[in-house]
């Protein structure tokens, strides 16, 4: 059975680049956070929500922040919880090891089906991690507490405890986050492009001619090829970017709305949250798929004369 064979195989490296993704979140946010000073407490509490990160620990000007907190929290999570259930696999699965195989049996048959067998048999490790991990980092944000419990003070003029820094944040809230997951797609993207075309192959496909011309409109099709290479290298140099802030926007985006939520009415702030609690469930799922389902098309966009789903 796939699931069974495929779920097995992938134990020991499924959830290998999360941990590569959160070193390089940790070495983005250490620089970022040390170039941007946390909000004073009266500026606080006129924000619905920071736009970075709170360190919770600094270390010369590296900071450990309450969104890496999340994320090794996670991974942790996640690399215990799929070693303990595939350790001993067996013909007859029990729930958990059930849980797994559904879950990288579902993603690999609905991965090639849109890039393709050869293809998503080389990538779907990479894949599968994402979407896994992004998954399950946007719903540990919605975990109550979860940006609720920390350090703060009283307000005097409501009585009510103001939190400052809280302990945990969602960990695809912070913009180093996304970015770091787009930067190690983007250079694994190199790495899968140059292997299927060569480097002469790939500079071809960016600025190389199409089509079959002959004299004075040849050198003219040369021309605004390499014109459109250029303008392709840019939208693939723009990917990352985009990729980072599409996922870091909406997860923002969504904590914000429920912070708001819950500080409009204080009396009712257990209740009017609930209705987004599950609009945020839904979108975790869909800003996973969305950034898996980039990567992968990206992927295919390059080396489509590998794969056998060209028709895509």
């Amino acid at each position: 059975m796939l699931g069974y064979g495929c779920a097995y195989r992938m134990r020991n490296r499924c959830f290998l680049l999360a941990v590569v993704a959160l070193l390089c979140g940790l070495a983005l946010g250490g620089s970022a956070i040390a170039a941007e000073p946390s909000p004073s407490p009266e500026k606080a509490e006129h924000e619905a929500l920071p736009l970075h990160a709170v360190p919770l620990v600094q270390i010369g000007k590296f900071g450990i922040t309450n969104s890496m907190l999340v994320t090794w929290l996670v991974a942790a999570a996640l690399i215990i919880l799929a070693q303990t259930a595939m350790r001993n696999p067996k013909p007859i699965p029990g729930f958990r090891q059930n849980f797994w195989e559904w879950l990288v049996e579902g993603l690999y048959n609905f991965l090639e089906g849109i890039i393709g067998r050869k293809l998503v048999q080389k990538t779907f490790w990479f894949f599968a991690t994402l979407f896994i991990f992004i998954l399950f980092v946007n719903w540990f944000g919605l975990i109550p507490g979860v940006g609720t419990i920390g350090w703060g003070h009283r307000d005097p003029t409501t009585g009510f405890f103001k939190v400052d820094r809280p302990l945990l944040r969602g960990g695809n809230a912070d913009l180093n986050m996304t970015t770091a997951m787009a930067i190690v797609f983007f250079l694994l993207w190199i790495i899968w492009a140059i292997q299927a075309n060569g480097v002469g192959g790939f500079l071809l496909h960016l600025f190389g001619p199409k089509g079959e011309t002959t004299g004075f409109l040849k050198v003219v099709m040369v021309v605004m090829f390499f014109l459109v290479g250029c303008l392709e290298v840019v939208s693939i140099l723009f990917r990352p970017v985009s990729l980072s802030f599409r996922l870091f926007g909406n997860i923002y985006a969504g904590e914000s709305v429920l912070e708001v939520m819950s500080r409009m009415v204080p009396a009712l702030s257990w209740l009017l949250p609930i209705p987004f609690y599950f609009m945020e469930i839904l979108v975790g799922i869909v800003q996973a798929l969305v950034f898996m389902l980039l990567c992968a098309v990206f992927t295919l966009l390059i080396v489509e004369d590998e794969s056998e789903s060209a028709h895509s």
